[in-house]
């Protein structure tokens, strides 16, 4: 897609991080934003930032896990625009700590509502018109944990989220449908992910009792430093731009953990056991 003035972008986790960083570039473009968040504070101050760049912006407050709220916002962009043409399912939370000896169903089936089931709410609801209006581009934000072990509800989720992302690539070049299909895969990005369970259900937190041990306390403040000092969001939102203009499939912020994952696809390609490896350290 080479043309984006007066087209139309839609971003679900708009209302901070990248997504907010997606709508301000796309903006910068000349494209009309729809940017749904579930905070409507902070998505209502987004709004109106973006707005500044002198194109047509909306919002709407979205929990991407219901598909009847993906429908609602399907329609609402249909509606007040001549079509979508970027579709940006973003919204993501990171789940809680704890290893393979704290799994909380709840908590599991909060965070693959968002991560995953967003995406696939995301592609039921959009993807028909946009395959009928024949132009388009669709960016799903996995991570590098989709290419990492991982015990968690997170690493779970992003895994997922790369195949179909891959899959739908797949399938919309073959069907010659004119929609692009990039995966985003962040590293270390400075965003408040480490902070989502503020928008969890009640029911997914840790028990009022439960102690982390000294070494996950020790890796959940790896996380939150490392994502202190990540890569600032607007430079990835630059990426996405790029993507696409250039109709770029992989989209990676750090190319030193894609060289990471060389030892994991040596051990399939020779058929023995995986190294053991934490995810980014």
């Amino acid at each position: 897609m080479h043309d984006f003035a007066g087209k139309t972008a839609v971003i679900t986790g708009a209302a901070s991080g990248m997504g907010r960083s997606f709508a301000n570039r796309f903006a910068r473009a000349g494209m009309n934003v729809v940017m749904s968040d579930i905070e409507a504070p902070r998505l209502n101050e987004a709004v109106a930032e973006v707005a500044g760049h002198g194109t047509q912006v909306v919002g709407q407050v979205t929990d991407v896990a219901d598909g009847a709220a993906i429908d609602e916002l399907a329609e609402r962009a249909f509606g007040e625009f001549s079509g979508v043409h970027v579709l940006c399912n973003n919204a993501g939370v990171g789940g809680m700590k704890g290893g393979p000896e704290l799994i909380n169903q709840a908590n599991w089936e909060w965070v693959i509502g968002v991560n995953l089931w967003g995406v696939i709410h995301g592609h039921r609801a959009f993807l028909p018109r946009m395959i009928e209006q024949g132009e388009g581009h669709v960016i799903n934000t996995a991570s590098m944990a989709g290419h990492m072990p991982g015990h968690s509800a997170y690493t779970a989720s992003k895994w997922a989220v790369v195949g179909i992302t891959e899959g739908l690539y797949n399938q919309m070049h073959r069907d010659g449908t004119g929609i692009g299909v990039s995966c985003l895969c962040p590293g270390w990005i400075r965003t408040d992910i480490a902070n989502s369970e503020r928008n969890g259900p009640e029911n997914a937190a840790p028990p009022a009792l439960y102690e982390p041990t000294a070494g996950q306390e020790a890796a959940w403040q790896f996380v939150v430093d490392a994502l202190e000092g990540g890569l600032e969001p607007d430079a990835v939102a630059d990426m996405v731009h790029d993507a696409v203009l250039n109709d770029t499939f992989w989209i990676f912020t750090h190319l030193d953990f894609v060289a990471a994952l060389a030892d994991k696809h040596d051990s399939i390609m020779e058929n023995r056991n995986p190294n053991p490896m934490g995810w980014l350290g």
